[in-house]
């Protein structure tokens, strides 16, 4: 008894050598059922995409084989090797790709028995429609209309569907009338390879989130950097500020007098002066002390620039006295 060996068809010959080249010399490549997505649809994404990747609507047998030719294990690929699948090979990263096909939205009209992904709301105003039949669609979907000049009115906006409802033939046919294409179609990647096999779930990335979490953790770094006195550029002015700000606080608690301190350190004494004081005052009122707040400077509203620094000096100079004047006056009487 002989064997034959059955002749494998040439198309099905070039159509692996191709899936292996492309597999070879593309930096990524997609994997997306389009089982139930219109050819227009891919025809648009194709357009999309031209110059950046190479589609290939392929038998999932013929991809697998491909794989096993190309060098890569084809087990990680096998659970999503079902349907109608369109292969996308590109030199762009995976997630780049993911996104461009995400993006890519078309428009198509709901059919019965489909469920929604959104809720449905038929506008208020004029639909267009002649009153007749239509009549009793619109009372069935509890739609309230009136008739003006021959044309049915929609009375209100309604909503008509809530997401995961099942769409009914009555609504699926005054969608179409309305010209109400409601239902968004887009392709997403089932799984991509660079490298290694990354999940569908994984490829669509919320950039906002990212953008945030790279912003929160550039300033936490920043924070840290600070801290430890980082030699950088970026860090050293941030250092020195928060040093002198340190520098000057601690001048002022222990009492260090510098022309640059001299002002806070009576006003800090001042302010614990006026504090002991109206403790006092509250532990032991039959000495009738009486504590007045001391004035706060205050900048005149349209003061000129003319006046130079050294003028602001000696104002500052002059509060700086009366305030401490008032604060130990009204400590000891």
């Amino acid at each position: 008894m002989s064997l034959t060996a059955r002749k494998i068809p040439e198309w099905k010959i070039k159509v692996v050598e191709e899936l292996v080249n492309l597999i070879k010399t593309s930096k990524a490549f997609a994997i997306a059922d389009i089982t139930g997505i219109p050819a227009n649809h891919i025809q648009m994404l194709r357009k999309k995409l031209y110059g950046k990747a190479e589609l290939r609507v392929v038998k999932p047998r013929l991809l697998e084989i491909a794989l096993k030719k190309a060098g890569l294990n084809p087990e990680p690929f096998k659970e999503y090797l079902t349907g109608q699948i369109l292969v996308v090979f590109t030199n762009m990263n995976a997630f780049e790709l993911a996104m461009l096909m995400d993006t890519h939205v078309t428009k198509s009209y709901f059919k019965p028995g489909e469920k929604t992904d959104r809720e449905i709301i038929i506008p208020e105003g004029n639909t267009g429609i002649p009153p007749g039949p239509m009549l009793s669609v619109f009372g069935r979907l509890k739609i309230p209309t009136k008739v003006q000049g021959n044309v049915v009115y929609v009375a209100k906006d309604t909503v008509v569907a809530k997401p995961g409802e099942v769409v009914s033939g009555d609504l699926a046919s005054l969608l179409q009338k309305l010209g109400l294409a409601l239902k968004e179609i887009r392709l997403r990647p089932k799984i991509a390879y660079e490298g290694i096999v990354i999940p569908g779930d994984k490829l669509i990335l919320n950039l906002d989130e990212y953008r945030n979490n790279i912003m929160a953790a550039h300033l936490d770094a920043l924070k840290i950097a600070v801290e430890v006195a980082l030699p950088e550029p970026e860090v050293l002015p941030l250092v020195i500020s928060r040093a002198h700000r340190h520098a000057l606080s601690l001048a002022v608690e222990t009492g260090f007098i510098t022309p640059e301190t001299a002002e806070m350190v009576f006003l800090s004494a001042v302010a614990k002066a006026n504090a002991l004081a109206v403790e006092v005052a509250r532990y032991a009122p039959e000495l009738g002390i009486e504590v007045k707040q001391a004035p706060a400077p205050v900048k005149q509203e349209g003061e000129k620039k003319e006046k130079g620094e050294e003028e602001k000096k000696e104002e500052s100079k002059e509060l700086s006295e009366e305030a401490l004047s008032e604060g130990f006056s009204a400590l000891f009487g």
